[in-house]
This record gives structure tokens, C-alpha cells and sequence, in this order.
């Protein structure tokens, strides 16, 4: 097994909103699974899977409860959290994959708007 160092980062409060609202044993468990994602090369689907656009799934189980984050990668090893739920059907609700799209733009559209403006300084 290969291992990496990825960043892990958030972008607004949306996943620190969800993580805190967790119980600690779901914290944890949330925790083991982002460890790996930050250190295992090649991460397992059961943990991470893409979804659309370049937004990516985090798989977490915690009893037999399902738990989900959106995220997407930024310069290769920095994995950007947006927004996490617990999810309660099979399929994942439209509207929680619209806000994390949405996050992911706004993402990229203030990072863009910081560069631009470190280049003028």
C-alpha cells in the first residue's frame, strides 16, 4: 500500500455545521475514514467515490447509519470538504449534490479572485 500526504480543508462551515452535530462515536468514525483519505494512495469506494463535475463522495458507516460529505480535489493532494448529511433513502438527495456543486464553484471562484489579486500586489 502505497501512502500519500493529502491537506484536507474546508470551504465554509457547512462540513464543521455537520461534523459537530454528529454523536462523538460518528466523529470518530468520520475521523478514521478522512485519515485514510489523507494518507492511502489509492482509497478504497467503499470511502471515496466520484459523483459528477469533479465532486467526490465520502462513505461513512457508523452502526446502520450511512453518512455522506461532498468533496473535490484541488492541485492534486488537497481534498476540499463542502457539505455532509446523513443519508436516509438509497439515493442521494438531488438537492444535497446541488448545494455541494454549488460550494465547489464558489470554491474554485474565490480561490480564482485571490490569485488575481496576488498577481496585482
Amino acid at each position: 500500500m502505497e501512502f500519500v500526504d493529502r491537506k484536507i480543508i474546508f470551504h465554509g462551515s457547512n462540513f464543521a455545521d455537520f461534523y459537530l452535530e454528529q454523536s462523538t462515536k460518528v466523529q470518530e468514525k468520520i475521523e478514521f475514514v478522512l485519515r485514510i483519505i489523507r494518507q492511502v494512495e489509492r482509497v478504497s469506494k467503499k470511502f471515496l467515490s466520484p459523483m459528477t463535475d469533479g465532486l467526490y463522495e465520502i462513505r461513512v458507516e457508523y452502526g446502520s447509519n450511512i453518512y455522506r460529505i461532498f468533496c473535490c480535489f484541488d492541485e492534486g493532494n488537497i481534498v476540499v470538504l463542502f457539505n455532509g448529511f446523513q443519508k436516509k433513502t438509497q439515493k442521494t438527495p438531488l438537492k444535497e449534490i446541488e448545494k455541494a456543486l454549488r460550494l465547489k464553484r464558489e470554491y474554485f471562484e474565490l480561490k480564482k479572485t485571490q490569485e488575481n489579486e496576488r498577481r496585482r500586489n
